[in-house]
């Protein structure tokens, strides 16, 4: 068993009749800004990625209610393995009447693998699967047995993709008129995806965005993490669903994803908080015009956090919008790292000739302080007549 799978079980979930507070949302995403502890997580989501568990785990919620299946077996996806080792009931495969028939804010118990409804009605209780973490590491085990199939699918949809989206690799987008300069800078692009609160956290530590100050770019989410980290990000860039509101009034310049044909869906929310905002239209993921709008505008070095960049998370997403991702990642290539090997690569050092300057400011402090101190130059004048009187 990988390192990844083994646990010492400190999270065990609990058996037998667990109650709850009901909070629904299609959208996981929008769900976890909600939750409270003591609630039950009901949502339907296909493969319930590790970003997605993270959230619902952080949340305090008792258990997890999915009307899909949180693993389908496509890819070696460690999500409900996160969600059921943070000591929460994960129930899946609830159906699609589990959306419609339980309502946020009701009262709800799970016992087992049912969903007994208590609202003075007769309700039959929902039936699903119950998840326990050695169900889910053998399953996770005989998926990544398997991922070579599902790979080859997919690169096979993906080059399909490829004919149609190549211009991102070789043709000039036309851009739009930011007021950030990206010359010869870093640009720093955060998504909110694996790892990037860890990894953000460590370029702090390592002193890495105080002294490079790079350009800060925001994808969606990523913003709320920039600003989490006590910063201010200088662009955001996304669908602006899932930004608060207080960063999206923090001052940075806000650029709207649109798409071929002029939907943009981000553009609304902002037209109704009475701010400016610019639009870069253009095809693939958000992450992938951050990273072009930086290359573009001649950024010297691109720094990734938590962007998409493993088998797992290509996987995760198996969508055909991810042939965009393959071609960006071709073009800005050579700028282009990983967080991850930033913190390795990066020390910060003390240079010769800021060593020179504290030399120069200390030997002129102490002339300063020896030219107004009475009682040293007595003593300078006493040495200076002994010397005399000696030679």
């Amino acid at each position: 068993m990988t390192d990844e799978l083994a646990s010492d079980r400190p999270g065990e979930t609990p058996v037998g009749l667990v109650r709850g507070i009901a909070r629904v949302d299609r959208r996981t995403k929008d769900l976890v800004k909600r939750l409270a502890p003591g609630d039950i997580a009901v949502i339907d989501h296909v493969d319930v990625d590790p970003v997605a568990a993270e959230g619902l785990s952080d949340s305090g919620a008792l258990a997890v209610l999915n009307a899909a299946s949180s693993f389908s077996g496509r890819y070696p996806n460690l999500g409900p393995l996160q969600i059921v080792r943070a000591g929460m009931v994960l129930v899946d495969d609830l159906g699609p009447d589990l959306m419609d028939v339980i309502v946020d804010g009701m009262e709800i118990a799970i016992d087992g693998d049912r969903v007994v409804i208590d609202d003075g009605q007769l309700h039959e209780p929902l039936q699903g699967v119950r998840r326990t973490e050695d169900a889910l590491v053998e399953l996770v085990e005989h998926a990544r047995r398997n991922v070579g199939d599902q790979l080859e699918l997919f690169a096979a949809n993906t080059l399909e993709y490829l004919r149609t989206e190549r211009h991102l690799a070789v043709d000039e987008p036309d851009l739009p008129p930011t007021r950030v300069d990206f010359s010869g800078r870093h640009a720093l692009v955060v998504v909110r995806g694996i790892d990037f609160k860890e990894d953000l956290a460590a370029l702090k530590r390592s002193g890495y965005l105080r002294e490079v100050r790079p350009v800060m770019i925001g994808v969606d989410g990523g913003a709320d993490a920039i600003r989490d980290a006590g910063f201010t990000p200088d662009i955001i860039i996304g669908d602006f669903d899932s930004v608060g509101e207080e960063t999206l009034r923090c001052g940075a310049e806000l650029i709207v994803h649109a798409y071929p044909g002029g939907r943009a869906p981000g553009s609304q929310r902002l037209d109704e908080m009475g701010l400016e905002h610019l639009r870069f239209e253009l095809a693939g993921t958000s992450e992938d015009i951050a990273m072009l709008l930086a290359y573009e505008l001649g950024a010297e070095l691109i720094v990734a956090v938590g962007t998409h960049s493993s088998m797992e998370d290509f996987l995760d997403k198996g969508r055909s919008g991810m042939a965009s991702t393959f071609l960006v990642r071709l073009k800005v290539g050579r700028i282009l790292v990983d967080a991850k090997g930033v913190n390795r690569l990066y020390r910060p050092v003390v240079k010769g000739r800021d060593l020179g300057m504290l030399l120069v400011a200390l030997i002129g402090s102490f002339i300063a302080v020896v030219s107004v101190s009475e009682p040293f130059r007595l003593w300078m004048r006493s040495v200076w007549l002994w010397l005399r009187s000696v030679f």
